[in-house]
């Protein structure tokens, strides 16, 4: 089973050349380890990691002006495969692909990301425009 904890160079350069305007919101379905895999050997949960990766890094998502905007609990696959099942399930929105960018570079992040690759198994992020909300399933 092939695991997804990082983006490649080449889908980087696309997210980074659609660099339209306005807000980008990003799906987050993680996957936690057991146990983390720090490479010094630290024992801790994968959960526990992760948790550090959002301490550090959710000061650099305020100070860009990113937030949280919908957060839920992963309950059960009624369409997909049965055994992908999610720990943590949230959308983030930033103001702009730049500032998504600008977080990816920031030292602060940085020094976040080891713990999200020692807690993390398998992860999707998938990136959405924001559309307004509606009372049918096709946006109308």
């Amino acid at each position: 089973m092939t695991r997804y904890t990082g983006f490649t160079k080449e889908i980087w350069e696309a997210f980074r050349a659609d660099a339209r305007p306005g807000p980008v919101q990003m799906l987050n379905l993680i996957k936690l380890r057991e146990r983390a895999d720090y490479p010094d050997g630290r024992v801790a949960s994968g959960r526990d990691a992760y948790a550090e990766y959002s301490r550090i890094s959710a000061p650099v998502l305020e100070r860009l002006g990113g937030r949280i905007v919908w957060r839920g609990g992963f309950e059960l696959m009624l369409i997909g495969p049965q055994a992908e099942a999610w720990d943590i399930c949230f959308i983030a929105e930033y103001p702009s692909v730049g500032a998504f960018a600008q977080m990816m570079r920031d030292p602060a992040y940085h020094e976040a990301l080891p713990h999200r690759q020692a807690g993390v198994t398998d992860s999707r992020l998938i990136r959405f425009a924001p559309q307004p909300g509606g009372v049918n399933f096709a946006g109308g």
